[in-house]
């Protein structure tokens, strides 16, 4: 119904506009939003008609079509997101989803690289940075890839933050950078000394295959430094030099792994929570906790599979004195 799309367009320009939503977030919603307007458009069902019992069937409807569990929790908050806006702006008279049930979202731990497999990712991207028979160009594009990696590696950004950097971000002998990250806030994050030199040879080498034109991004192709490095380049890349690497699962590795690397080593080497979630740009420490459950669970993993009284060595001990 064309008043449903109405209401919820109002919905996404208030949360954009108003409660500054990244450009991602409204995205994200939009789908969501589609998706409940659909089912309501289906049922020949107006925003203002809907019931407790009408989103109890708009859940079943989901779960039928075998979503994911964390997809359907997303959805159902949409749809309550919308609901309360109508209530507190006046558009509409009741809330349906007052009274239902919270949904428990299950919670799935990342995909992280141990330290070992990171170094080997890096190094990778470093040796071909350093090949100069591949030409110019390709070993300019190569020493992009060493100098994001590094980056990611170093601050635990976001590839979206990293790659919205201007050029005069890192500015010779920076030390820290400044990153604008969701709802448009700003957070400095740290380099270390290897970080520092992959984007200074990265300059240097666009620079020389520009003839110093200026750039204006951080992350750039390297024929045209107005246009900025695509999220899908830096996913190509990321996985190129995940198999080249020789590592276990190739398509599993991502730039935002290289977030989940940081932290997660991070946080093994003793950081605070606190200090973790101002690094990463966490609105909440709670999004922050799920790294305390990653450490959990590989020292779980270690546990199984190295401790001497585990069931399978002690079998094995047997087996090699008998």
């Amino acid at each position: 119904m064309r008043s449903n799309q109405r209401l919820a367009e109002l919905w996404l320009d208030a949360l954009a506009t108003e409660l500054g939503a990244s450009a991602g977030t409204i995205a994200t919603y939009t789908d969501d939003l589609n998706c409940y307007l659909v089912w309501l458009d289906e049922n020949s069902l107006g925003l203002d008609e809907v019931g407790l019992e009408h989103i109890r069937d708009y859940v079943a409807a989901l779960d039928r079509r075998d979503y994911a569990g964390s997809t359907i929790a997303r959805r159902i908050t949409v749809a309550r997101g919308l609901h309360k806006f109508l209530i507190a702006e006046e558009l509409g008279s009741r809330d349906p989803t007052s009274n239902l049930t919270a949904m428990r979202r299950s919670r799935k731990l990342p995909f992280v690289l141990s330290i070992a497999e990171t170094e080997t990712l890096l190094e990778t991207a470093h040796r071909l940075a350093a090949d100069p028979s591949v030409g110019l160009y390709r070993q300019a594009g190569y020493a992009r890839r060493a100098a994001l990696f590094e980056t990611l590696y170093a601050s635990g950004m976001r590839i979206s933050e990293a790659l919205s950097l201007p050029s005069d971000a890192a500015p010779h002998g920076t030390r820290m950078l400044l990153v604008r990250g969701k709802g448009d806030k700003q957070r400095l994050v740290p380099l270390h000394e290897r970080a520092i030199a992959a984007l200074a040879h990265w300059q240097r080498l666009a620079a020389g295959y520009s003839g110093g034109k200026p750039s204006q991004w951080l992350f750039h192709s390297v024929r045209n430094g107005t246009k900025a490095l695509t999220r899908q380049a830096a996913l190509l890349e990321i996985k190129e030099a995940a198999v080249a690497a020789g590592l276990a699962s190739p398509e599993r590795v991502s730039p935002h792994v290289l977030r989940h690397a940081f932290a997660t080593h991070m946080h093994s080497g003793g950081t605070d929570l606190r200090v973790l979630q101002e690094l990463l740009g966490h609105a909440g420490i709670e999004t922050t906790q799920i790294y305390t459950h990653l450490d959990t669970s590989r020292l779980n993993q270690m546990v199984r599979d190295l401790h001497p009284l585990n069931d399978e060595h002690t079998v094995d001990a047997q087996a090699a004195g008998a």
